[in-house]
């Protein structure tokens, strides 16, 4: 496989936008690294409360443990927060929380930046300075210019735009149809049946018909089946909470995973608010644990990049690629 080189500030935030898919906003980005290959990228929201900066560093610093072979992190930090020439940059005392708590774990800070609205610089780094770049001059990285050569792109935020619908009383007229059908079943029964009409549409070319879309939206109002279906959209034959966890031994199926996702809407379409929310879920759950955790490194199946010191091109690790969450989006709704 084809290694990537990462080597300027640009290409780590390049690296961060496609790896994600989308440009964060108040979020904290930590790249996990062992030698000079590259392992796991997290994003987290930021600590919207003053004082909870150890109970933070302590959740971030859990899921960087994930990754076994870690021994140092870079970080980014996103907020449209602006600081003043001499004064301490935002999240400072997060940054020195979560640089204790990893220390304590035998990982080291490597590196850090802080990513604002229009410019980016050296997390340590003065506040003001004019070692401060326009964000718009990661679009002439390498690393950037690889991945869109590759097909990839950079959302400019994680939120999805929901189509309309309308003839709510129909549609849930009827949904309710099917759930009625759906009750009457065998537990078992029910359940097989949700997933061969699930597996039907993944496998089929074409949008399912109103009724379909109507009898799947039935069966995502049972947690049981809901989760069952979620579970089948990656296309991996592991346990189910294996993949609900994002801890599958095998790279999920992306085509079958954005057709999955274009049916959801699809069927978004054909429901009503009130069987909205298990759909959402399910849009939710591509969204923000498969999608982001994709990498697009993954997606593409590329060699791990590698930070690479001058002089040294280093020998990369084609290791997998997570992408942890700390909370899906209001938007992704539940049930």
């Amino acid at each position: 496989m084809e290694k990537l080189t990462i080597k300027t500030p640009s290409d780590v935030l390049s690296f961060i936008g496609h790896t994600l898919g989308f440009w964060p906003q108040e979020s904290l980005v930590c790249i996990t690294m062992h030698e000079n290959s590259i392992g796991a990228t997290l994003r987290i929201d930021l600590p919207r409360q003053p004082g909870q900066e150890l109970p933070y560093a302590r959740t971030v610093a859990h899921y960087l443990a994930s990754d076994t072979t870690a021994t140092a992190v870079l970080f980014a930090v996103y907020t449209n927060e602006t600081t003043q020439t001499g004064s301490t940059r935002p999240q400072a005392s997060t940054i020195a929380a979560l640089t204790g708590v990893l220390a304590e774990q035998g990982i080291t800070i490597r590196d850090g930046l802080f990513a604002g609205k229009d410019t980016f610089s050296p997390y340590d780094g003065e506040p003001g300075t004019s070692i401060a770049l326009p964000v718009s001059s990661t679009q002439a990285s390498a690393i950037n210019a690889e991945f869109i050569y590759r097909g990839s792109f950079v959302e400019p935020t994680d939120r999805i735009t929901l189509p309309s619908s309308s003839q709510a009383e129909a549609k849930a007229a009827a949904v309710e149809h099917h759930i009625e059908t759906i009750r009457t079943e065998p537990t078992d029964t029910a359940l097989q049946q949700g997933r061969k009409l699930w597996a039907d549409m993944l496998a089929s070319k074409d949008f399912p018909s109103d009724d379909d879309c109507h009898a799947l939206v039935a069966n995502l109002q049972f947690p049981a089946i809901r989760d069952r279906l979620i579970a089948d959209i990656a296309g991996v034959d592991e346990p189910m909470q294996h993949i609900l966890f994002a801890q599958t031994a095998t790279a999920p199926m992306w085509s079958r995973i954005e057709w999955a996702q274009q049916l959801l809407l699809h069927a978004y379409t054909r429901t009503s608010p009130e069987h909205a929310a298990p759909v959402l879920t399910a849009i939710g759950y591509i969204k923000q644990w498969i999608w982001t955790r994709s990498s697009r490194m993954m997606k593409m199946r590329c060699c791990a990049p590698t930070i690479c010191p001058e002089g040294d091109s280093g020998d990369p690790e084609c290791r997998q690629e997570r992408s942890n969450q700390q909370a899906v989006e209001p938007v992704t709704g539940r049930s």
